[in-house]
């Protein structure tokens, strides 16, 4: 019982896949999901998409056959759109909130019922500074990981008699596959006077010179280890001190702050 057992979603890149390896090299049995097998030793792939609830069912099923429990779990799958919400299609937002919410919600449903019979459990939700730090022209992203971080924060008092622990990780600029990921619309720039692009490129330069997965994986995997877990992180100096300006910050100060860098 020595060895823990986690389960990471979006294993196969950037955060999810540096966050499964720094769990493994922590001592841990660790099984990624993720649409795409990219073998990486000492992991074990299970193929499912976080939207698909019945693929992620089955694929819990799996490690419960073979491990009879899951310790940990890591949501991380995710992925960013950009545009403005007036030229958004409705299916581009639902896609976002599909993948970044409701994916944690379902893998998070699969993985209860056997931590609750365990009677233990550690969970982390991978939000993002978005969620206290609105970003304009990535609206949706950030209400995803806004809503992430509220069903964190709900889940984490419904399942604390059961031995259960929730908490939420925000990630900052992260040097990751997922800039060049990010489903970007540019429509209607002219109307917004090309705010739209220089919004996009500015947030994608400072990914681009963002901290390196490897330690923003390891961070995620020490706090998925910790004894004790405070309900909310920021990982590295910088966003730590971001989200406790946003806290301290009255909301219009905050949002004046956030459209002079972003939405000029």
């Amino acid at each position: 019982m020595n060895t823990k057992i986690a389960l990471v979603t979006g294993g196969s890149s950037g955060i999810g896949r540096c966050t499964a390896i720094s769990l493994k090299n922590m001592g841990c049995k660790v099984y990624e999901i993720s649409r795409r097998d990219i073998p990486c030793e000492g992991i074990t792939h299970l193929t499912a998409d976080v939207t698909d609830e019945n693929a992620v069912k089955s694929a819990v099923k799996s490690i419960i056959e073979a491990d009879d429990r899951i310790d940990i779990l890591i949501n991380c799958a995710g992925f960013g759109i950009s545009g403005a919400v007036e030229f958004t299609e409705e299916a581009e937002a639902r896609k976002q909130f599909d993948v970044n919410f409701f994916g944690t919600v379902n893998v998070t449903k699969a993985v209860l019922p056997f931590m609750r019979k365990n009677k233990v459990g550690r969970i982390v939700n991978v939000s993002s500074v978005a969620a206290v730090a609105h970003i304009p022209f990535q609206t949706y992203y950030s209400a995803s990981k806004a809503a992430i971080e509220s069903y964190t924060c709900c889940l984490a008092n419904e399942v604390k008699p059961f031995g259960i622990t929730v908490t939420a990780v925000q990630p900052g600029d992260i040097a990751t596959e997922f800039t060049a990921a990010r489903e970007k619309s540019f429509e209607g720039d002219d109307a917004y006077c090309g705010r739209i692009g220089r919004s996009v490129a500015g947030m994608e330069r400072d990914e681009e010179k963002g901290m390196r997965p490897e330690k923003a994986g390891e961070y995620i995997a020490k706090i998925a280890l910790k004894k004790k877990v405070k309900p909310v992180y920021a990982i590295g100096f910088t966003y730590k001190f971001l989200a406790v300006l946003c806290k301290i910050f009255p909301s219009s100060v905050r949002n004046y702050i956030v459209g002079m860098l972003y939405a000029k």
